[in-house]
């Protein structure tokens, strides 16, 4: 049976192959193809993907925390685990930036005009959006989805569960369940991704013509670049604190495989804590609490992802980078980089946070999402890297 991989992919051909017809033979008849099938089409998908981001999010954050056991040394890998994190998941999300702003893929496809979106309401300065995502009312964030007061109320929910003790259980045992629940849905929803990927390419494809496709590549060739650059830092920050960078990508090596083949942190898991044990010589204790706890939370593809996109689509719409905006996009995605889930199209269903946060325009993600499957698996990849290469700085910081 053919891979769901295989079946996007041949669904993002078709589509480009399908939109260059459509403008080319069939200009006339694009208005009403595109408005009352293309665009139905990948609208309702973009609805199903987006069904699950809120509790989503909101179950990821809960079981990454309180899955952690009581130990003495709980909170110290915690702690450390977490400095590790937010420094490098910062770099990461910078070289996102930076490699956008340098090669600029948005400018030049902009004057699209069937992708024009209605102009971006003017965004908050930093401190009244940094008021702004505390929520007021958990359930009103829950069904406004809100997803920055979503990410907030776990956080504080998780906080309470740790003060309540034993009587939590049953909550967490809810969650847990609910999450699982959640993940299954999503596999349900992407099988119908390779139809809801044709529809949003073809639709770009048929009305702006085959020239976005090639304005396209230097939006994936820029993601490929910030990916392998901060690979080649990884390597870097392994070789200075005295480790093999050669035998850590070695040890690891079918974890980061299985990672680039499935584009899910998730499934990847059990071989990323046996390479870890058995292949990289981690101690137990460290590779059970790390590995897990970053697979949880860590998400330097998704770093990259976010910060990219959202220059790429103000680039694409012409909205103007002011200090507030750029601020907007950096915490905002630091947020999502810490909560998107482990399965494959995680980081598309989580892009309307950060372009929310902005004030951009939501449009731009009918453009990538078509392209997505491309750098995912790259991204993946990025992910359990970062992962495995902070569970080797903790085990180093801890011997020392």
């Amino acid at each position: 049976m053919m891979k769901l991989s295989t079946k996007i992919t041949l669904g993002l051909i078709l589509g480009i192959i399908v939109g260059a017809l459509l403008n080319g033979l069939l200009p006339d008849h694009v208005g009403f193809l595109d408005k009352y099938i293309l665009t139905p089409i990948g609208q309702a998908f973009l609805h199903l993907i987006q069904f699950v981001v809120v509790p989503l999010v909101f179950t990821s954050l809960l079981i990454g925390f309180t899955g952690l056991r009581d130990s003495s040394k709980v909170g110290a890998y915690t702690t450390k685990l977490l400095l590790l994190y937010i420094v490098t998941s910062a770099v990461s999300l910078a070289i996102g930036l930076l490699t956008a702003f340098v090669l600029k893929p948005g400018q030049g496809v902009s004057g699209a005009s069937g992708l024009e979106a209605p102009k971006a309401e003017k965004g908050q300065n930093l401190i009244d959006w940094l008021v702004s995502i505390i929520p007021t009312n958990p359930f009103q964030a829950f069904a406004e989805a809100n997803l920055l007061q979503v990410i907030i109320s776990a956080v504080l929910i998780i906080i309470g569960i740790r003060l309540v003790g034993e009587k939590a259980k049953p909550f967490i045992a809810f969650s847990e369940s609910l999450h699982a629940i959640l993940e299954k849905i999503i596999g349900v929803i992407l099988r119908v991704a390779p139809i809801g990927v044709f529809a949003l390419i073809s639709s770009v494809i048929a009305t702006q013509g085959f020239d976005l496709v090639k304005k396209l590549a230097l939006y994936i060739i820029g993601l490929l670049v910030a990916i392998l650059v901060m690979m080649l830092l990884y390597a870097l920050i392994i070789l200075f604190i005295k480790e093999s960078p050669s035998r850590f990508f070695k040890s690891f090596w079918p974890a980061f495989s299985i990672a680039f083949g499935t584009a899910s942190s998730n499934a990847a898991l059990p071989v990323a804590l046996d390479n870890a044990k058995q292949g990289y010589g981690l101690k137990s204790d460290v590779a059970g609490f790390a590995i897990p706890f970053g697979t949880a939370l860590k998400r330097d593809g998704a770093g990259i992802l976010q910060g990219f996109n959202a220059i790429f689509v103000a680039q694409l719409f012409h909205v103007e980078l002011s200090p507030a905006v750029i601020g907007a996009i950096f915490i905002s995605a630091i947020l999502v980089s810490f909560s998107t889930a482990g399965v494959p199209g995680a980081g598309i269903i989580m892009m309307t946070t950060v372009l929310t946060a902005a004030h951009l325009p939501l449009e731009g993600i009918a453009l990538v999402a078509g392209v997505d499957r491309i750098t995912e698996g790259f991204r993946t990849m990025l992910n359990v890297v970062g992962n495995a290469a902070n569970a080797v700085i903790l085990n180093k910081w801890e011997k020392e």
